[in-house]
């Protein structure tokens, strides 16, 4: 469904592909260029889904017509692009999937049907333990009892991984979750596949409250539980209130000495003073340019805080 004529089509690299264009809602009369940046993903969310069950066109008008100053109360469904695990938290989401194929054997069906509708990747690094250090073989003595001590979830992984499709494991030794997810996992324009295919900004959930680190790379995502997860990964909609945002303007450059850590902190306590819980929190003005992605990106894993 296109109630708002907002579907049209964008060339690069020889090929084309499908997108939805904002543009489309200021033809409508609504004044889309108002709206933070963080909307704006949300609102190419809303048209983009449209129609699929969840996404009805009162849904786009409501988040085109945001009031800043509003108190929430308009719910929306918005469908990530991907989903991001870590190995303590992603694992039993694994499990329900291997059950769910279980169960569909049982009752005389197709158990490969089983699979996530969303790419899915996990991460494994908040089990390793430092039991060496110090020396440069550390990194792979670490890895080694890794693999001895939790050998039977691996070979689970491995399945996992062989069996079902958009399921992808990234090993240990590759980096912290969020680290890996900056830096290898990050699409920030999502290619999907299809006839059309289509390209649309990336989002992402994940089973770890720092997920905001992608943030630092203008990628909305943040952190949910188990359950909220394996939803998203069964291609489920986030359902959630439109949200405020409070605007955060960074002017100027960090003086010698200072680290990100120390802007961050100074962050956190100016919002906690302010208050700020359940909002989003968007960067702006010229201090931007003097930021680059690493203290980006520790600002973004400081959210929760």
């Amino acid at each position: 469904m296109d109630t708002f004529g907002a579907r049209s089509t964008f060339e690069t690299g020889g090929k084309s592909y499908e997108i939805f264009r904002l543009s489309a809602l200021k033809d409508k009369g609504y004044d889309v260029g108002r709206l933070p940046y963080s909307l704006r993903i949300l609102l190419e969310n809303l048209l983009r889904t449209e129609g699929e069950g969840s996404v009805f066109a009162a849904d786009v008008q409501a988040l085109a017509s945001w009031d800043p100053k509003a108190e929430p109360s308009k719910e929306i469904a918005f469908t990530v692009a991907r989903v991001i695990l870590q190995d303590f938290t992603g694992v039993p989401c694994v499990v329900d999937l291997a059950a769910m194929r279980d169960a569909m054997a049982a009752l005389g069906g197709d158990p490969k049907k089983i699979n996530p509708l969303q790419p899915v990747e996990l991460v494994i690094d908040h089990s390793v333990q430092a039991d060496a250090f110090g020396r440069a073989e550390a990194l792979t003595i670490n890895r080694d009892l890794e693999f001895a001590r939790n050998g039977e979830r691996y070979e689970f992984l491995k399945w996992g991984q062989q069996a079902l499709d958009n399921f992808r494991v990234v090993p240990p030794n590759t980096g912290i979750v969020h680290q890996v997810n900056v830096e290898y996992l990050s699409r920030v324009i999502f290619p999907k596949e299809g006839s059309p295919p289509q390209a649309y900004p990336d989002t992402v959930v994940g089973t770890d409250s720092h997920t905001t680190m992608i943030n630092g790379l203008g990628i909305l995502g943040w952190g949910v539980g188990g359950i909220e997860a394996e939803a998203a990964m069964l291609g489920q909609p986030v359902t959630m209130l439109i949200p405020q945002v409070i605007g955060f303007k960074l002017s100027g450059e960090l003086p010698a000495g200072t680290t990100a850590t120390d802007l961050v902190l100074t962050v956190t306590q100016m919002l906690r003073k302010k208050g700020v819980v359940d909002k989003f929190v968007e960067f702006f003005g010229d201090g931007l340019a003097n930021l680059p992605l690493a203290d980006r990106a520790t600002i973004g894993n400081m959210s929760p805080e």
